[in-house]
C-alpha cells in the first residue's frame, strides 16, 4: 500500500468550499491491494471534496469498465461499473472508521488517504454474478454454452391421471359409513 501516496488529500491547505479530485484507476491500483480478480481495469474516479469549518463531505463516483470472466461461459468481457459513495469526515480524539458513512480523524491529522474507499467502492460495484451481455441476449456462440445446452435436463413433467390407491378408497369409505 506504499504505492498509493497519490491518493492522499492534504486538506490543511485547502480553502473552505468544494474541490474536485480526479483519479484514473488501472490494474496497478488493485495490485497494491493484492486483488487479482480483474484482468484489466479502466475506471475514472471523481471525488467532490467539500470543506466546511468543522467537517468534510466527500462524494465518490466511479465510472468505467473492469475486464472479468463470465460466470457462465468463462469468456472475458468488459463489465461496465458505476457507483457512488458519500462520506462525512469529522474530527475527534482518535481515529474511528467503524461506521460506513462517517470517518473520524484525530485532531492532529492533516491529510486523508482515499485509496481504501475507492477500492471498496469499485469492488462492491461489481455484481456477484457476472454474465456476458451476449449470453443474456442469446447471441453468444461458445463451446461451453453448446455443451450446457446438450446436457440440459428436459423439464417436461408428465401429468399422472387422478387415480387413487384402492387402499385409500377403503379408508374413505370408513369415514362416510358413520
Amino acid at each position: 500500500m506504499k504505492d498509493l501516496k497519490q491518493f492522499n488529500i492534504p486538506f490543511v491547505g485547502l480553502k473552505e468550499g468544494s474541490h474536485l479530485f480526479e483519479y484514473q484507476i488501472d490494474k496497478t491500483f488493485f495490485e497494491a491491494f493484492q486483488f487479482d480478480e480483474f484482468n484489466d481495469v479502466n475506471i475514472k474516479t471523481d471525488i467532490t471534496f467539500v470543506k466546511k469549518s468543522t467537517l468534510f463531505e466527500l462524494n465518490f463516483t466511479v465510472n468505467g469498465t473492469v475486464n472479468v470472466p463470465c460466470d457462465v461461459t468463462n469468456e472475458l468481457f468488459d463489465l461496465p461499473i458505476n457507483g457512488s459513495l458519500d462520506l462525512v469526515v469529522k474530527f475527534g480524539p482518535e481515529f474511528n472508521d467503524e461506521h460506513d458513512e462517517i470517518l473520524i480523524l484525530p485532531h492532529e491529522a492533516y491529510q486523508i488517504n482515499v485509496a481504501q474507499y475507492i477500492y471498496e467502492l469499485i469492488v462492491l460495484s461489481v455484481p456477484t454474478k457476472r454474465v456476458h451481455p451476449s449470453v443474456t441476449d442469446g447471441s453468444m456462440q461458445s463451446d461451453a454454452l453448446k455443451r450446457l445446452e446438450e446436457l440440459r435436463i428436459n423439464e417436461e413433467k408428465t401429468v399422472e391421471e387422478d387415480s387413487t390407491d384402492p387402499r385409500w378408497d377403503k379408508l374413505k369409505d370408513l369415514l362416510t359409513d358413520k
